[in-house]
């Protein structure tokens, strides 16, 4: 990659365990699958020859999955006889994507570590590897969830944040369901830095703004121009356009810088630097100026919410297939913990270096 740099990450992990004292830890599969994130990479190294969407699609599928029932890998559940699947709730629904990749890396797991890798950490470990791969930052990711046998696409109905959204409902969200706060909102906002969006997720803004009949105010009047031409009013819904017009394939800070000049595409981005008086429009600042500033708060919020109840333990389970539960189940587990189910993180303290592959080597 043409981006390269030395990044030395030095992380505070604080926790609040409910019920118990089970961790979550960076090196849970050294001993017993220690290629675990080179298989990952690997993996999606090859998905983004063919599909430069995919990075951004694998970890918003972390997100949705750790929004509804906890980071467990429920989302990850087709439908069948006992399970009702969240793939079609509201939020997910011919939206989310790169189910197969997931499968992808799920079977190179099983061929080198049969039983060992939940797919509750595969997609914790492919956002850190698809942020990592777009150039922006790294972070070693806390492992150890095992998988969930159950969905809940009610659930998943209901606090699946939309894009129509004020900031104040927006916050309500974050902190009332997840426990995350403003930092951690415009951080993991800043995904958005990458990927796609369909025009019928912000189409209201271009033409009938909150049923005004003009378009939001918000909206820089060249970009509202540009996406009109791309989304016709009455046009095809699902056409797509870039969530950062800027860079819309790396990852980086340009999301922050487009939001001060009022290009952000979805009304929740835009509302994070536009609400009059919020806290958020300083942080938006913060991060424009200073990408780093950005990279260091996402990487404490995607851990963060990387630790929404998960399971753990022996009596969990991990599933051979991350599309099948009861049905298609191994029982294996690495006994380190017993069964908890907790939220937060640990305390410890890692220093972390990652290096690109163009420089000679990986890890320290």
């Amino acid at each position: 990659m043409a981006f390269s740099h030395h990044l030395l990450v030095t992380l505070f992990f604080s926790a609040f365990v409910v019920g118990g004292y089970a961790q979550l830890t960076p090196t849970f599969y050294d001993d017993t699958c220690p290629n675990v994130t080179s298989i990952v990479r690997g993996v999606i190294e090859g998905a983004l020859q063919t599909d430069p969407r995919i990075a951004a699609s694998l970890i918003r599928l972390h997100f949705h999955d750790c929004f509804v029932i906890g980071c467990d890998g429920s989302l990850l559940l087709d439908n069948s006889d006992t399970i009702v699947s969240e793939k079609e709730a509201l939020g997910n629904n011919n939206s989310v994507r790169g189910f197969n990749v997931v499968d992808d890396i799920k079977t190179a797991l099983e061929n080198a570590c049969p039983g060992v890798v939940s797919c509750a950490d595969i997609l914790a470990i492919a956002a850190e590897e698809s942020v990592w791969l777009s150039g922006g930052t790294s972070w070693p990711v806390p492992s150890g969830r095992r998988d969930s046998l159950i969905a809940n696409r009610t659930l998943a109905n209901e606090v699946l944040p939309s894009p129509f959204l004020t900031l104040d409902q927006l916050k309500a969200n974050f902190l009332d369901n997840q426990g995350l706060n403003s930092t951690d909102l415009v951080a993991l906002s800043g995904a958005h830095t990458f990927g796609r969006a369909q025009c019928q997720f912000f189409s209201r803004r271009l033409y009938n703004f909150n049923d005004t009949g003009s378009p939001d105010p918000t909206l820089n009047t060249t970009l509202l121009e540009t996406l009109r031409k791309i989304c016709p009013e009455g046009g095809n819904g699902s056409v797509i356009t870039d969530l950062d017009q800027t860079t819309p394939d790396a990852f980086d800070n340009k999301y922050f810088s487009n939001l001060e000049v009022e290009y952000g595409i979805l009304q929740t981005d835009q509302v994070l630097f536009s609400t009059s008086g919020a806290d958020t429009t300083a942080i938006v600042n913060r991060f424009s100026a200073d990408q780093n500033a950005f990279f260091d708060s996402f990487v404490a919020s995607m851990i963060k919410m990387g630790n929404i109840r998960v399971l753990t333990g022996n009596e969990r389970k991990i599933r051979s297939n991350c599309r099948r539960g009861i049905g298609d189940i191994s029982g294996v587990s690495s006994g380190r913990f017993g069964c908890e189910v907790f939220r937060g993180l640990f305390y410890n303290k890692i220093t972390w270096e990652k290096v690109r592959p163009d420089q000679g080597h990986e890890y320290k």
